[in-house]
């Protein structure tokens, strides 16, 4: 399980004091670890309870077991020893623990790995943030982070070009959609304009993570797929995020035209909050007619959802 190293030390810590503080993280990260692993029922995560448990929670081989890594391995991690974490073995251990996004944030700091899905991450993004979502309906809106990745969003925006849902979630970022996808690159008006603008405004946000794994993926994915992001790319422009007319070709109700805003969550280089409003009437009256498709898809959806049964009095 070999992958990046643990945190650079300080150019100016001295090998003696660097080893302390790596023993120090690697002792605090077993702790923490053991710690979630114990707070965890098996049956939370579909494992039968079993018998002779002599510690509360999952055992070591079943937290190994749901992340996908060796049992041996894994109970090196606990015991602090010296070894090597990956991001994407952190990101299965998180999950397999069930960490929040605060529990997550700790768990990459002490690994002292990048976090591969930093979009699961975003600052400023929480409940309230969705439920302000939500309540917009039917204007779409979403949150957006400096990377392009889609972080959130309600159901208007997720049906403004093509069903997000059914995307896989490593591909919801608006630069990849827009460079690869054939059906957003179809629907998708003023579409030669818009990409190169994308282009610059990209340069600009990964000046600051130049370094980040995430970043550089993306960067290679984009480049090895697209002639045209490449010829972007290459240009060098920069420009910063700004606020115009968007035109999409809607495949359930046509022509969609939105005045867009974004409302930064943190410093204006991080995610940002960002509303579609109709540019002319013929728009708001076709967003509501999407929504009430979307509205009509979802009261079928729940009345086919089987219904548990009822208790049996005795």
């Amino acid at each position: 399980m070999s992958a990046p190293s643990e945190q650079a030390a300080d150019p100016q810590e001295s090998p003696v004091a660097a080893g302390v503080a790596a023993a120090s993280r690697r002792r605090e990260l077993a702790s923490f670890l053991r710690s979630r692993r114990e707070r965890i029922p098996p049956e939370q995560v579909g494992l039968p309870p079993g018998r002779r448990r002599r510690t509360p929670g999952l055992r070591r081989e079943e937290v190994a077991q749901l992340a996908a890594v060796g049992v041996t391995w894994y109970t090196w991690l606990e015991q602090a020893r010296e070894i090597q974490v990956s991001g994407q073995v952190a990101d299965a251990i998180a999950r397999a623990l069930l960490l929040d996004a605060t529990e997550r944030r700790h768990l990459f700091t002490l690994a002292g790995t990048p976090d591969p899905h930093p979009h699961l991450n975003c600052p400023g993004m929480s409940p309230a943030v969705q439920s302000m979502l939500d309540q917009l309906e039917p204007l779409p809106a979403a949150v957006i982070n400096s990377r392009y990745d889609i972080v959130a969003y309600n159901r208007t925006y997720g049906r403004l070009v093509t069903d997000l849902d059914a995307m896989p979630l490593d591909d919801r970022n608006l630069m990849w959609l827009a460079f690869t996808h054939p059906e957003w690159r179809e629907r998708m008006l003023d579409r030669d304009e818009n990409v190169r603008l994308m282009a610059a405004k990209f340069r600009v946000s990964m000046a600051q993570h130049l370094a980040e794994p995430p970043w550089k993926e993306l960067l290679k994915r984009l480049r090895q797929e697209s002639s045209e992001f490449r010829e972007a790319w290459d240009r060098h422009e920069v420009l910063q995020p700004d606020s115009h007319v968007k035109r999409y070709l809607n495949r359930e109700v046509g022509l969609l035209a939105f005045d867009f805003t974004h409302l930064w969550l943190g410093p204006q280089s991080g995610p940002r909050f960002t509303t579609y409003t109709p540019a002319d009437a013929a728009t708001r009256d076709r967003l509501d007619r999407l929504y009430a498709v979307i509205l009509a898809e979802a009261e079928a959806e729940a009345s086919a959802a089987p219904r548990p049964r009822a208790a049996v009095a005795v």
